[in-house]
């Protein structure tokens, strides 16, 4: 496996405020020969605050095992709540499939498809991209000529929507507490979706406790509508965030790579160098990140990769479903 790390924008490229030196990255897993692979870029959750491990390697190595060069996508998020992101997320999955595309012979995925799978707060960035793809304009000369549009779209347990069924925190992060209607309804994916959207597969559990299942329905109602085609799959059971519920997901075994932004934006908070921070956030990150701090993560229910063994075959039905894409 050849593993390595690129930023996505050069210097003077990339400007967000509350970045604190962080600038957005792929990580790549590509396999070691000159085989043509599928290509896979992944975008974790975190309520657009955070990147968050388990759902990097874990589903990464999933598809790379599964004979795709994979890439995960560290894009830009905001833990303090401090500068609303807008577009930042958006522009960071564009140039991703860019950047990637520019180096399609390089990195062994010319003449190959090209998908992005999101989680969360992930996916509603790569659903953002899957409806806005033809207005994000690139103003470098090196891309502003290649597609940003991805040839499929995974949209795992995703945040959809900005209304009566919306992940608040998730809005919040993305957009401050006060957004207009007009930003509102252009990142509120089941009102934006057209009829060159790319084919997406969306799942979800139907008893997710964080982001109301509704929001995968009104999706996978939009895309039938404009005659886009879909799978949409909701499993019974499962908790919001299961990633690929396998050994290694129950085990915690991923790196923290991730985490790079939010870490870099704690430390900034802690030596009070901060930017727009309201004082009842930095306490709460303080509190949060205090370095004595222990969490135990809760108990996990009995055999839970059989408790989950349903929600496990996603990926299978998501490999299937590729192959259908033209």
């Amino acid at each position: 496996m050849k593993k390595f790390e690129e930023k996505i924008w050069l210097d003077g490229e990339y400007n967000y405020r509350a970045a604190y030196g962080f600038v957005p990255n792929i990580h790549a897993y590509l396999h070691d020969d000159d085989e043509k692979r599928d290509c896979m870029i992944v975008l974790p959750g975190g309520g657009y605050c955070m990147v968050v491990p388990p759902e990097a390697e874990i589903p990464a190595m999933e598809f790379y095992n599964r004979g795709m060069n994979v890439f995960i996508l560290s894009y830009t998020t905001d833990i303090t709540f401090s500068v609303p992101l807008k577009k930042q997320p958006l522009n960071d999955a564009a140039r991703a499939v860019r950047f990637v595309r520019k180096r399609a012979a390089e990195y062994n995925i010319d003449g190959k498809k090209l998908l992005i799978c999101g989680f969360s707060a992930g996916a509603h960035v790569c659903g953002t991209l899957a409806v806005h793809f033809d207005e994000v304009a690139d103003e470098n000369a090196d891309y502003k000529d290649i597609s940003a549009r991805p040839d499929g779209v995974i949209l795992s347990y995703p945040v959809i929507t900005t209304g009566e069924f919306t992940h608040i925190y998730s809005v919040w992060a993305l957009l401050g507490k006060d957004a207009p209607k007009e930003e509102l309804d252009y990142f509120s994916l089941e009102k934006q979706v057209k009829e060159n959207t790319p084919p997406c597969f969306i799942w979800q559990t139907a008893t997710d406790n964080l982001v109301p299942v509704e929001n995968s329905y009104l999706m996978a109602k939009a895309l039938k509508e404009k005659g886009v085609m879909y799978a949409h799959y909701v499993f019974p059971e499962g908790f919001h965030g299961l990633s690929v519920p396998n050994d290694d997901f129950f085990a915690g075994k991923f790196d923290s790579f991730t985490m790079d932004q939010v870490m870099r934006a704690v430390a900034a908070v802690k030596n009070g160098e901060s930017i727009d921070v309201s004082e009842e956030r930095i306490a709460e990150l303080k509190e949060q990140f205090a370095d004595d701090k222990k969490e135990e993560a809760p108990p996990l229910p009995p055999n839970p990769v059989s408790l989950f063994a349903d929600v496990a075959k996603w990926p299978d039905l998501a490999m299937e479903w590729m192959k259908r894409i033209v």
